[in-house]
């Protein structure tokens, strides 16, 4: 088989970005795609990644590679408050969180920033959410409230605490279940009397 004309396409049926490996076990050769690429059929958007010409990031495009090579980890901290729009840093890396006893992905694209999480915490409070058609695991608001306030020394203190306050401004804060997080990641003495200021 080879890459010339569409008949590859069915590969960008179920998502706009394909891996290397989904090409080679549908019986493409890596030479053909080195050579769909160069002729413009496919675009090379990161080490392993393509997608058809026509394809553009969103904003976070990002988020959806380090999923496209890697769907088991959970995006966290700074990089879930950014897609939750609960803090105006941008991180130039994708912050992920793995299992203690987990070997972090290679991804030469994007950057990561690694942190190691217990079981109990990592396998709590995540959901999935569809970016530029990958399914992408990400902490909830409040998940990623109570991590951030566990790892206030790599986040800052006041990027936690403006994400607190956003949430609950734009009522998109459970107290309930960020209480219930507080717990599972053991700083709900740090966190009780910010929440107290919000009464």
């Amino acid at each position: 088989m080879n890459l010339h004309g569409k008949d590859f396409s069915f590969l960008f049926e179920n998502a706009p970005v394909v891996r290397s490996h989904d090409f080679v076990n549908a019986g493409y050769s890596r030479v053909a795609l080195t050579r769909a690429v160069r002729t413009g059929r496919l675009k090379r958007i990161a080490s392993g990644l393509y997608s058809l010409p026509g394809f553009r990031q969103s904003e976070y495009g990002d988020l959806a590679l380090v999923a496209s090579k890697a769907p088991e980890v959970v995006v966290c901290l700074l990089s879930a408050l950014r897609f939750h729009e609960l803090t105006t840093q941008a991180p130039f890396e994708v912050w992920i969180a793995i299992e203690n006893k987990s070997y972090p992905p290679r991804i030469e694209y994007p950057k990561l920033r690694v942190f190691r999480m217990a079981p109990t915490s990592l396998q709590q409070g995540i959901e999935t959410t569809v970016v530029d058609g990958v399914p992408v695991r990400i902490t909830t608001i409040e998940k990623t409230i109570a991590d951030c306030f566990k790892f206030r020394s790599k986040v800052g203190v006041a990027v936690a605490v403006e994400a607190l306050r956003e949430a609950h401004t734009s009522k998109r804060l459970d107290q309930n279940e960020l209480w219930k997080y507080a717990k599972i990641d053991r700083i709900a003495n740090i966190i009780l009397p910010y929440l107290e200021a919000l009464a």
